[in-house]
């Protein structure tokens, strides 16, 4: 279940050199990442709004509009400021099910040219254990790339 993310990469930058701004980045990454990673449900961002996480750009099924910091797989990510890898969302503790059919997670925190966290990417899959530590190390340079090219958050 190999994913090319180089390849992925390529292309939000090529997509970048249109607008550099968070919004249109952030649709065009949810955008490759839901249709180019096989068995996922969900590819999109939470955006930081104060002390909560409120929803962004994505693709897929329904979504939570809103997660507090340190609630979830998401607020959790936000609130420790470090990926979250979860093979069976229905063992991590504080789960919130804004979509019952996912069963595995991953939340990548993104931040600012000043280290200043700023979203959240997060992606679902319906089947446990979906994400491998390839697939950890693809999208978390792929979410780095992120940090790099956006200009106005």
């Amino acid at each position: 279940m190999a994913s090319d993310y180089e390849m992925l990469i390529a292309q939000i930058k090529s997509l970048a050199n249109i607008s550099s701004d968070a919004i249109p980045v952030m649709a065009n990454a949810s955008s490759l990442l839901f249709y180019n990673l096989p068995e996922i449900n969900w590819a999109g961002f939470y955006m930081v709004n104060g002390e909560e996480l409120i929803l962004g750009p994505f693709q897929g099924r329904l979504a939570c509009v809103s997660i507090k910091k340190g609630r979830g797989v998401c607020g959790t990510a936000f609130y420790k400021d470090e990926v979250q890898l979860v093979p069976d969302v229905h063992d991590f503790p504080g789960h919130i099910a804004c979509d019952a059919a996912s069963n595995s997670e991953i939340v990548i925190p993104l931040h600012d040219k000043n280290g200043t966290i700023k979203a959240v990417l997060d992606i679902d899959s319906p089947v446990k254990n979906r994400f491998s530590i390839e697939d950890l190390g693809g999208l978390v340079q792929f979410a780095y790339t992120l940090e790099q090219i956006i200009e106005k958050w």
